[in-house]
């Protein structure tokens, strides 16, 4: 739809908004191909895996540390534990939401199939703000982390002491610079780093395994103190339950695995609307990923737990937040140290590049769909700005403090699995899958009770969520007020009845009159053609085309406009259209016909009775209300140009 051409923007504006798209902001949408659109190549499953992994397997620079503080000499049963979820739970899962969803939305596009109208709006906005919840602090925690690595390394603790507010903002803020500059590929950049941290990693496994065989002393000191602490298996495994929560960290990852879906290789014949290919290689990825995880995850709470002195993973203490690094110095030398923590920094750091491109791949899909954001969020530029601003203010709140940005951290991602769990349960019931619909229930059961378990003892985690939550749905709001006005329609299309009666109308002078469909017998369109001459001084050999709008769902903000045309009573010409918001709909109307006709429409209006107030609520949440001026005020935003723009008489 053509409306009056904008001069160009500015070199900062139209970098900071390149790639924009202008969906909704009156130009016709490009129409879809009718043969199956082609998946793009995409990249190797394992490689993907690897832009997964640094969010993933980065966990391994503070989960034995977090595991240690949480579950003592019971760390490895702990461990042990959480691997059994992962494999047994969190996989099956997101195994499922890779066939639902392969276009990289997630279970939040699952579950938003399952409410409509406002309910389902604000439901996913409560999931959004989880979601920004664990990809924020995915981003703020991992940049505390690799800034802890920095400060404590034997060779730099002296320079950088108390620096580590300072280093995490440097950290955040180059990671920001990276997508400004624009990030469109680093899987080649993730496969190094994660090849290379996970190589390190073997290293200091096998010498900390090495240590604890040759040190037989220590396996029995260990199993000794287990014992006097627990006093038997019984107890220790119930213990290991009751702790299991705090863990709840190394389950991050599966999230950031389904969003990068579309950038994994699929077959020769996957269409976007059945990827077979990608979908098989994101099993794979999922997979590899999980058992390769839960290998380190068991290792590495073991070695730590036998070979560190459990005040050295205190606050203050130096295995706190970089376990591994200690191990690493301890027994390999600061050369080797210096090197293993070089690594860890750089893939924790990396680690938020994953979680920003989560964020960047999320929020646009759901938000200015929903009106609930500014047309500029989604470019990507503005939003890094915005993502980054609030992670400098998560940073500032929890002090660039790991285990306080733990509770946070560890109940996003145990509200995405859950919901993706639950989600799952009821695709398979759909489904009719009698035998995986009791297993993801009873997954779901499970990850329910780590979640309230988690915001019981960490209640931080679900206030800073709530927070994410508020913001977001405050914003959205205000953003879906400020936009009410805007024209809301991809592209108007006309059957062929339709076009005839606008071909028909524009020899004359082209006169639509608004109606609100009540019986359509043919008393209400002669008396509303009556009403309408004598309230406007038209006179009788005027011809008049009526138009109609039916709402559908009137929490969607934008959509394309199908018009049918009809002819009811042999005698009165009828526009039918359906459309979230009845105003906009009609503005979109008159404009499109303006554009192929070349004439400018003249539309009738009656005065809507009632309260001003109530009835623009009315239009702002049920797409009714005050439709004449709201028409008028839209035409007038889309159309500057008041010779050009189609005339309102109301009447």
């Amino acid at each position: 739809m053509a409306t009056t051409e904008h001069p160009p923007p500015g070199r900062l504006r139209a970098w900071m908004l390149e790639g924009l798209s202008d969906m909704g902001k009156g130009r016709q949408a490009v129409p879809r191909p009718a043969v199956p659109e082609p998946v793009h190549k995409g990249q190797r499953w394992w490689r993907v895996m690897c832009l997964t992994g640094v969010d993933y397997f980065s966990t391994l620079g503070y989960q034995p540390g977090i595991a240690a503080l949480a579950a003592g000499l019971l760390s490895p049963v702990a461990t042990i534990v959480l691997v059994v979820v992962t494999l047994a739970g969190a996989l099956p899962v997101y195994r499922r939401v890779a066939e639902e969803s392969p276009h990289g939305e997630g279970s939040i596009a699952m579950l938003e199939r399952l409410l409509t109208f406002w309910k389902g709006k604000l439901f996913v906005l409560t999931l959004l703000g989880f979601a920004a919840t664990d990809f924020l602090i995915t981003i703020t925690l991992s940049a505390a982390d690799a800034s802890t690595h920095l400060v404590e390394n034997p060779h730099l603790a002296d320079a950088l002491h108390d620096r580590q507010v300072l280093i995490t903002l440097v950290l955040i803020a180059l990671l920001g610079a990276v997508f400004l500059k624009g990030f469109l590929e680093a899987i080649g950049v993730a496969v190094a780093l994660v090849g290379l941290y996970l190589a390190l990693n073997v290293v200091v496994v096998a010498t900390g395994l090495w240590h604890v065989v040759t040190e037989g002393h220590v396996i029995s000191d260990w199993s000794t103190a287990l014992t006097a602490e627990h006093g038997n298996v019984f107890a220790m495994v119930g213990v290991a339950l009751l702790v299991f929560p705090k863990l709840a960290l190394g389950l991050s990852g599966f999230e950031t695995g389904v969003a990068v879906m579309p950038h994994v290789e699929g077959d020769p014949g996957d269409t976007e609307a059945d990827p077979k290919g990608r979908i098989r290689g994101t099993k794979k990825l999922l997979t590899t990923a999980a058992l390769i995880m839960s290998v380190f995850l068991i290792a590495t709470s073991f070695i730590t737990t036998l070979l560190i002195p459990e005040k050295e993973f205190e606050s203050g203490g130096e295995a706190n937040g970089r376990a591994l690094a200690y191990l690493a110095h301890e027994y390999l030398g600061n050369a080797f140290g210096t090197v293993y923590d070089a690594s860890t920094i750089a893939i924790l750091w990396f680690a938020g590049a994953s979680a920003m491109a989560g964020l960047l791949n999320l929020m646009p899909r759901y938000l200015p769909r929903y009106g609930m954001a500014p047309h500029w969020a989604r470019a990507v530029r503005p939003m890094v700005i915005v993502f980054t601003l609030v992670g400098f203010l998560v940073t500032w709140i929890f002090d660039a403090d790991v285990d306080a940005q733990g509770g946070a951290y560890a109940t996003g991602v145990l509200v995405l699995i859950s919901s993706a769990a639950i989600a799952v349960t009821i695709a398979a019931r759909k489904a009719g899958q009698r035998h995986w619909t009791i297993g993801f229930a009873v997954i779901s059961a499970v990850f329910l009770y780590v979640t309230v378990a988690n915001v019981i003892e960490r209640p931080d985690g679900v206030k800073i969520g709530a927070c994410f939550i508020a913001g977001i749905i405050l914003v959205s709001l205000l953003s879906r007020l400020a936009r009410a006005f805007e024209l809301r329609v991809t592209s108007v299309t006309m059957d062929g009845m339709a076009q005839r009666f606008v071909r028909d109308i524009a020899s004359r002078r082209i006169r639509f009159i608004a109606n609100e469909p009540d019986n359509r017998d043919i008393a209400e369109y002669r008396e509303k053609i009556e009403q309408i001459r004598a309230d406007n001084d038209v006179p009788a050999q005027e011809d008049f085309v009526f138009v109609e709008v039916t709402v559908l769902d009137p929490s969607e903000f934008e959509a394309g406009l199908t018009v049918r045309g009809e002819v009811l009573h042999g005698r009165y010409r009828v526009l039918t259209l359906e459309s979230s918001s009845v105003p906009n709909a009609l503005a979109a109307l008159v404009l499109h016909v303006r554009d192929t006709t070349g004439c400018i429409p003249h539309i009738y209006f009656e005065w809507t009775e009632g309260n001003p107030f109530t009835n623009f609520l009315r239009f702002f949440l049920f797409g009714q209300g005050e439709v004449a001026p709201v028409t008028r005020e839209v035409l007038r935003e889309a159309e500057p140009d008041r010779a050009r723009r189609p005339r309102v008489h109301v009447g």
